[in-house]
């Protein structure tokens, strides 16, 4: 039996197999979790429901997470399937292409309502729409990324929403806590995926991060998955309103000695 067995829940935003969302939902599994699956459109469909099935998921279905109804039809239909909600993964992120390269001033005001409302508000309405079903608390986390503490080239106006969505989940811990619901955030490292090549320059991020990574690596989606399972499943009970950081220790350097030999060689124009 593993760590997750009898617990049941619903994950938004799985896209394809090399993604942080299917890394925290395949290692669920692993340890006997219980997961319905979301898709946005008809297109990504064909995408999501191999992976789906591949872990015998009851429900797969349609999600719009800009609409509040599509929302509640979802958690309406899951409850028919699954009875019980045990867990809610919060993996959703989108901006304008053209809004993650560039500088940070020319963000348009379109681009900015469009980015924190599907990549932050989205969180609330999950959690407002979910908080009737989970009767014996639960979990709910969301994934984000250290752009939201610190300046990261080209990631701009994600980066607010990512701020956005982190204060979000501080407050949605307050307000659920009382239910015994928990909510937390997963800040991941760079990891090279579809959803992350829309931002400029990522193979130069992947980099940059194993020069200043303690443990001198990129994180995997295996990595951020096992964190999953930790705050999807009772190991967490005593933990709520967090930011855990899967990043090979990214985030507590400024400089390692290795990124600065490496900025002296550039400087220097040495091979």
């Amino acid at each position: 039996m593993g760590i997750m067995t009898g617990k049941k829940g619903i994950i938004f935003g799985v896209s394809n197999t090399k993604g942080i969302a299917y890394g925290v939902a395949q290692a669920m599994f692993d340890e006997g979790a219980e997961i319905a699956f979301t898709y946005a459109n008809e297109a990504m469909e064909k995408r999501v429901r191999p992976i789906a099935e591949s872990m015998n998921s009851k429900l797969i279905m349609e999600c719009d997470i800009t609409d509040e109804a599509k929302i509640e039809e979802v958690f309406k239909a899951y409850e028919k399937t699954y009875g019980k909600l045990d867990f809610v993964v919060h993996a959703i992120a989108f901006a304008n292409r053209e809004d993650l390269t560039g500088e940070f001033i020319n963000t348009s005001k379109a681009g900015w309502d469009l980015a924190l409302g599907v990549s932050a508000y989205s969180l609330v309405s999950l959690s407002r729409a979910a908080r009737p079903y989970m009767k014996d608390g639960g979990s709910i986390f969301a994934l984000t990324y250290l752009g939201s503490e610190r300046v990261v080239a080209n990631y701009n106006v994600m980066a607010v929403a990512k701020a956005a969505l982190e204060c979000s989940m501080r407050y949605l811990a307050d307000n659920l806590g009382k239910d015994g619901i928990r909510v937390n955030c997963i800040s991941a490292g760079p990891v090279k995926t579809l959803a992350s090549s829309a931002v400029g320059g990522i193979n130069n991020m992947l980099h940059t991060a194993v020069l200043k990574a303690p443990l001198k690596r990129n994180v995997t989606i295996e990595d951020i998955g096992k964190t999953g399972v930790y705050l999807a499943s009772d190991l967490s009970t005593g933990v709520t309103g967090e930011v855990i950081h899967v990043d090979c220790g990214c985030h507590s350097v400024y400089a390692s000695l290795d990124e600065m030999e490496a900025m002296v060689k550039g400087f220097k124009g040495e091979e």
